[in-house]
């Protein structure tokens, strides 16, 4: 069966095993998805699912996708999203809930990490900053040098500097499913996942277990 969902971050809590162990987890309320497209080997070169989650009004998706989503009688949703698979073992319009996966199984999550806008070294590198004595007033948080010798009178690219932190796609590996409510849409994996509250996730198979 497809080992693939796309969720919600709900936000972290604790469950206990059966020796009395706090264990950390994240909840994601999970689809339930819908098949919205296969992609074969022979028409687009790979084998995939494209999942889509998230039901809205018609009226906030275009025409287009409307129609893409209509001829298998499926509800206007508002994220598709694909899952790269071996063999294809479902049809378009059927429901993928999270059954499909259980307790213990190994999985990895994608999301986009927090946007932290513009950040400096200390922040986004961790760097330590100046001297916070001797007169200096202004370089606390500064980098310091960034130029080379003059024989090779430039920055070389990749040089750690201010800039955009965050917002970034990130696949938090590995991590084992702790928790599957069915009734509720939920699963539960030991360890974070990124983004902020209420961020969009995919849920698949571990690539490395």
């Amino acid at each position: 069966m497809l080992k693939g969902l796309i969720g919600k971050k709900i936000g972290m809590t604790q469950v206990f095993n059966d020796v009395g162990e706090a264990i950390p987890i994240t909840l994601v309320e999970a689809g339930p998805c819908y098949v919205t497209q296969l992609r074969t080997l022979d028409q687009e070169g790979y084998t995939a699912v494209q999942l889509g989650y998230g039901e809205t009004a018609p009226h906030k998706l275009t025409g287009g996708q409307l129609g893409h989503l209509t001829r298998n009688n499926l509800p206007p949703l508002r994220h598709l999203r694909e899952f790269r698979v071996k063999e294809i073992d479902v049809e378009e319009g059927d429901q993928v809930t999270v059954e499909a996966f259980e307790v213990g199984d190994r999985v990895d999550v994608v999301g986009r990490s927090k946007g932290r806008g513009f950040a400096g070294v200390v922040k986004r590198y961790g760097f330590s900053g100046g001297p916070k004595t001797h007169g200096q007033s202004d370089r606390l948080r500064a980098p310091g040098s960034i130029g080379a010798t003059s024989g090779t009178s430039r920055v070389f690219p990749g040089k750690r500097m201010p800039g955009h932190m965050g917002n970034h796609r990130v696949t938090a590996q590995n991590l084992e499913v702790a928790l599957v409510d069915a009734e509720r849409n939920l699963i539960g994996v030991h360890g974070s996942v990124p983004g902020p509250k209420g961020a969009l996730v995919m849920i698949k198979e571990a690539r490395k277990q």
